[in-house]
């Protein structure tokens, strides 16, 4: 295996070396957890990594918040997810999801963004945000900037719209709604072991409802179970304004079916798509536990 690194320190010097390697095989380099598995598995000749880890800018590594949203560098780290007492508060789902990426060594060096460009369908920060109606702002060599929702982000197993003079820069998430008293936001896990695991099945849910329990925002991701996360659209619609605490047996299993009605799970080596589908109906259910 034959490749080189460029090491940018600024953010102009980032966009100069994309640019020159336009008419190269070039990967970038975060936390580098997924590409130096990805390097080991399928060795790559002429390949130059543009290592970010060196560009110091505030808007590329650090979090900030305006009247709107929660704006993360795409170098974020999952383990400054963790530790962050103001994303747990107010979005529990991405703590957790954090929390359950691979081991304490490796959330110091991973990504954000890396989870993201991944594109993996069991990605867990990417299934958290995909929730919490995240939207992803790419930068290109000219220094416009551009931004989709993150549901849009994807668009097949490790494929993104990011294009090759792009470099994926922050994500935004908004703020929950004024008039939320109570959160219910959970990221849940089903793996065939306790660590160190890619998900077999993951459902992310972020619900909002207001003093009397009524439910004003629902967003529910899943991942795992098809060629990119999924927003279930029109199982989110049918949680709003009822009661979160009221919802009846029936209801949580038309809720779960709707879930059930995005996936398209394969067979692998880690589970059967029978096996998904039926995890992932039971724990649609067991949010509302």
């Amino acid at each position: 295996m034959n490749f080189e690194i460029i090491s940018p320190t600024t953010t102009d010097e980032l966009l100069v070396a994309i640019e020159k390697c336009q008419n190269r095989h070039f990967r970038f380099g975060a936390g580098c957890t997924d590409l130096l598995m990805e390097l080991k598995k399928n060795p790559a000749d002429d390949l130059t990594v543009i290592n970010l880890a060196q560009v110091v800018d505030d808007r590329l590594t650090n979090l900030t918040k305006t009247s709107k949203l929660y704006r993360l560098g795409s170098m974020f780290t999952a383990g400054r997810i963790v530790v962050n007492d103001e994303l747990k508060t107010h979005f529990p789902v991405l703590h957790e999801s954090a929390h359950n990426l691979a081991s304490t060594q490796i959330r110091q060096v991973a990504t954000v963004g890396g989870n993201l460009c991944t594109a993996s369908p069991s990605g867990d920060i990417a299934c958290a945000l995909v929730a919490l109606g995240a939207r992803c702002e790419m930068l290109n060599t000219n220094g416009k900037s551009r931004s989709v929702a993150v549901t849009d982000f994807f668009t097949g197993p490790r494929k993104t719209v990011l294009k090759s003079n792009e470099v994926l820069y922050g994500i935004s998430v908004p703020l929950n709604n004024k008039e939320t008293a109570k959160i219910y936001s959970r990221f849940i896990k089903i793996g065939t072991r306790r660590s160190m695991e890619c998900s077999v099945v993951s459902l992310a849910c972020h619900i909002q409802t207001d003093a009397k329990g009524v439910i004003l925002a629902a967003g529910v991701a899943i991942g795992a179970s098809a060629p990119t996360i999924r927003l279930a659209k029109d199982a989110c619609s049918s949680l709003i304004g009822k009661t979160f605490k009221k919802i009846t047996r029936k209801e949580k299993e038309e809720f779960a079916a709707t879930v059930l009605s995005y996936a398209s799970p394969i067979t692998d080596i880690r589970a059967t798509a029978w096996y998904r589908k039926e995890v992932l109906f039971n724990i649609s259910k067991s949010i509302f536990e």
